[in-house]
């Protein structure tokens, strides 16, 4: 008997969720036949078998959360061994690292509970972690417990978080507990811009034109090694909107493309990304992100970078503003531009110096 474990998916994912089985206990499968599919944060990902032989066993059912490292399959006779099988490519040492989700409770907080309250939670189906102790020293009284068991009776049932939003909260929660964020904000008047202005390509060759004037933002930090490094090609992560939560898709290499490359390049993105289909590899490597939210609504955002980014470019909802236009006071259709970076390796001069040739650009007649 031979376990094949969950492998390596990269980026320093550490689970998925089982989506489906493609074979049974007791199927005979050859080498690189699909096993399963599982979810990521980003991705449906489907998983080959890495040898030949017979099925004995099944590890976890649909919906199960599996861990990199936990058995999947048991093979019996003729299974070869498992030679590591890595799906997809694997991302460099500067992937951010997937961490826990911390509970409500500071993390070494004792909780501070008589045995009586601690029934009373579990008969109301109460989570203590959940609860703030308004008695001496913190205590959780009998008051609190009933508080929140009244609270809750107003809100739908507890739902575990799966998939791209469970992955979403480890990925928040790692970046406000390690980054320094400060943001920048200013309008660019677009009033200019031709009939039909493809916005979000725009926004893209702007950001790459403000990267190449201030590279200091086009960058990754490895805060582990207190390293810097900056990236001659900008790689465009451009968040995207789905069902199921957002996925961060990235456009490569946008300095060098033409308008039309571009423009076929993120619809097939967006779309593979909208069907769940979209290959690891799209995922990966990053160099900075561009979330165009004012497609749904809000002008400016403090936004979240997601190690190791040192930045993330917002546009808002276009609308006609009064400005200054050649010395007079004219309605012009302007662009809120939002400049959320890492204040730990990017200085407020070199953030201001980006924003300022991001709507330098984004104000050039085309």
């Amino acid at each position: 008997m031979r376990q094949f474990t969950l492998p390596d998916l990269g980026e320093g994912l550490e689970e998925a969720e089982i989506v489906s089985w493609y074979v049974s206990e007791g199927d005979h499968v050859v080498t690189d036949q699909l096993l399963l599919s599982v979810e990521t944060d980003k991705a449906v990902v489907e998983i080959p078998s890495p040898s030949n032989g017979r099925v004995a066993h099944l590890f976890g059912t649909k919906g199960d959360i599996v861990k990199v490292g936990m058995p999947l399959v048991e093979f019996a006779e003729g299974a070869e061994p498992d030679t590591g099988t890595v799906v997809g490519e694997l991302g460099g040492g500067e992937a951010a690292q997937a961490v826990g989700i911390p509970s409500a409770r500071p993390t070494g907080q004792e909780l501070r509970v008589f045995p009586a309250v601690r029934a009373l939670a579990s008969k109301l189906g109460v989570a203590l972690d959940l609860v703030d102790g308004t008695g001496s020293g913190g205590t959780i009284t009998r008051a609190d417990v009933e508080r929140a068991a009244k609270s809750m009776s107003h809100s739908g049932p507890a739902e575990p978080l799966r998939g791209m939003r469970r992955a979403m909260a480890q990925r928040m929660a790692a970046s406000h507990a390690e980054i320094a964020p400060a943001t920048v904000t200013d309008d660019a008047d677009i009033d200019d811009w031709r009939q039909g202005e493809d916005v979000t390509i725009r926004l893209a060759r702007a950001i790459a034109a403000a990267c190449k004037a201030e590279p200091a933002l086009n960058a990754w930090y490895n805060s582990a090694s207190g390293e810097r490094r900056l990236i001659e090609r900008v790689d465009l992560g451009i968040a995207v909107d789905t069902e199921g939560g957002l996925i961060v898709p990235v456009l490569r290499n946008v300095a060098e493309r033409s308008v039309p490359d571009l423009r076929a390049g993120l619809d097939r993105l967006r779309a593979d990304a909208i069907a769940r289909s979209i290959p690891p590899e799209e995922l990966r490597g990053a160099t900075i992100t561009l979330s165009n939210f004012g497609m749904i609504g809000g002008r400016f955002a403090d936004l979240i970078i997601v190690p190791p980014q040192t930045a993330i470019v917002g546009a808002g909802r276009i609308s006609q503003r009064v400005v200054a236009h050649r010395g007079q006071p004219a309605v012009r259709r302007t662009l809120p531009l939002s400049l959320t970076f890492d204040h730990r390796v990017v200085t407020g001069g070199e953030a201001a110096r980006f924003l300022v040739a991001l709507k330098s650009d984004l104000e050039r007649i085309s």
